[in-house]
């Protein structure tokens, strides 16, 4: 079989594990799939270990008539691309150059769109689809589930609403067949060149819902803001890894004289951030642990005025679980009591290792009635000393 012929090794890389979610090339080793977080090597004849002109013909063979994304990857070293196996599955595509060779990322896109139940996310995630306006952030690390949280959401308004939802997506990702609503999908590289003229473009072209892949740099989410503050429902992603963090990481990427314009415009504008980690559950798979931050009259004043002590967002989420609103750290804490997550896997995981674990200590009796005053006054003592990033609930 001519090494060219792609197809055929994808699908046994496949059909190594009925819960791939990444195919992973890389020169050295052997074609690897990732199954809940882990690497699996992939026996395939003639690539018992990969070499540089096999990763370059994959990168070929992908890139095959798309001159405008190969002479990107020349010129930046990566390109972000989709790609299909007919009757079986679509791809996200990351090629990139490391050491003079090519590696390559396929990323496995489910040929359905699960639902806000199928994914188990938390309930409040539903109500985002009864928005009208206003900017949704989901955030987390890269293969957290951004984008399938993202697109269940989509697919909710496009059941539940008649209206018109554009994507602007690098590339192309879950494929949204009209139902209720109108959708229409734009690809960043074949349709458009960029997120801020396609964002600007969608303003003109009457849509409700605009769902924007990555909000990158300074000029596309003052864009995203514009939409918010017009009427449109914006949906979004960003490489966060809390809800503290988003805002820190919105404000941090304008100018300091333009802090206080973008902090009000922000706040009068947000009306959710879901942070997402995917941790391994007991027994296999993964389970998505979500922190949700929600736009009140607490949360508004302190994205504005800023966080500070006794004034933070993780207390206001704390305190607002009657309003949607929960914390990562006590998310694990349930998980880890029902049973569901390890209790070393779910402090790993913790925005706060320290307070998580004593936490835990005292809800299963480990500190007794003579110690429980000591350690109330150790907690303290370290929530004193800690920086509002460390805050959590007491």
């Amino acid at each position: 079989m001519p090494f060219f012929e792609l197809d055929p090794l994808l699908e046994a890389m496949l059909d190594a594990a009925p819960a791939v979610s990444d195919l992973n090339l890389s020169v050295g080793r052997p074609p690897q799939v990732e199954i809940d977080g882990q690497l699996q090597a992939v026996s395939f004849a003639g690539l018992e270990r990969l070499q540089p002109y096999q990763t370059e013909l994959v990168a070929m063979r992908l890139l095959a008539n798309k001159r405008e994304l190969a002479e990107r990857l020349v010129r930046t070293g990566s390109v972000d691309l989709s790609y299909s196996i007919p009757r079986r599955t679509r791809f996200r595509v990351n090629v990139f150059s490391q050491r003079g060779t090519f590696s390559i990322v396929l990323r496995v896109i489910p040929d359905r769109i699960p639902t806000i139940e199928e994914l188990k996310l938390p309930s409040p995630v539903a109500t985002i689809a009864e928005e009208r306006a206003g900017i949704v952030l989901v955030t987390g690390p890269t293969g957290s589930g951004k984008s399938t949280t993202l697109a269940a959401i989509v697919d909710r308004l496009n059941r539940d609403k008649a209206v018109h939802i554009i994507t602007i997506e690098d590339p192309i990702e879950y494929l949204h067949p009209h139902k209720k609503a109108t959708v229409n999908q734009r690809e960043i590289g074949a349709d458009t060149p960029d997120f801020t003229l396609a964002l600007r473009a969608a303003l003109r072209q009457s849509p409700k819902v605009i769902l924007l892949g990555e909000m990158r740099d300074a000029e596309t989410i003052a864009t995203a803001l514009e939409a918010a503050e017009t009427g449109h429902l914006v949906l979004s992603t960003l490489h966060t890894i809390d809800a503290a963090k988003t805002v820190d990481r919105i404000v941090g990427v304008f100018p300091e004289g333009e802090e206080r314009q973008i902090r009000t415009r922000f706040a009068q504008s947000f009306r959710w951030i879901v942070s997402q980690r995917l941790v391994p559950r007991i027994g296999g798979g993964r389970v998505a642990v979500c922190e949700i931050l929600r736009s009140n009259s607490r949360t508004r004043e302190y994205v504005l005025e800023g966080e500070r002590r006794g004034k933070s967002l993780l207390d206001a989420m704390h305190d607002g679980e009657l309003e949607g609103m929960q914390t990562f750290d006590g998310e694990l804490e349930r998980l880890i009591e029902s049973g569901i997550v390890a209790r070393d896997v779910g402090l790993s995981y913790a925005t706060s290792r320290a307070d998580l674990q004593l936490r835990l200590e005292m809800r299963s009796g480990a500190g007794e009635t003579g110690r429980a005053p000591e350690a109330r006054m150790d907690r303290d003592a370290r929530r004193e000393a800690s920086s509002l990033e460390d805050l959590v609930e007491s």
